[in-house]
């Protein structure tokens, strides 16, 4: 059997919050509870298991791919929620999508500064 990721735990200031916040702006179904832990699946049997912190939460990045159609519904969702989006990692292109590999990608935080992706190519395209 190939090694695949299963699940990976994202630190939150409020892991209730932080899990209704991907689900909703990712288009993703509620999320379950397991143990200390709010779960949010992915569609690739992949899944975010939210955890609360505290107050100190170290950035992460997350990138997910998804297909064109997700990407209009996941950036209509992010323009109707006035979160600011960025073109590049760094968040100097404010309001602008990238066109890396042939596909489209854009960022922005979440409520405890990681730093989420979508993208519709992966890297090297």
């Amino acid at each position: 059997m190939p090694v695949h990721l299963n699940h990976t735990i994202v630190a939150a200031r409020d892991r209730d919050a932080t899990a209704e916040f991907l689900t909703d702006v990712l288009g993703l179904p509620p999320a379950t509870t397991f143990g200390p832990f709010k779960v949010v699946s992915l569609g690739n049997d992949v899944s975010l298991d939210v955890v609360q912190a505290g107050p100190d939460v170290h950035p992460q990045h997350y990138a997910f791919l998804v297909g064109e159609d997700e990407f209009d519904e996941i950036w209509g969702r992010i323009k109707r929620y006035n979160l600011t989006y960025y073109a590049d990692p760094y968040h100097r292109q404010a309001g602008q999508i990238n066109t890396n590999d042939g596909g489209r990608g854009l960022y922005w935080l979440d409520p405890n500064g990681h730093n989420l992706e979508i993208i519709t190519v992966p890297y090297g395209g």
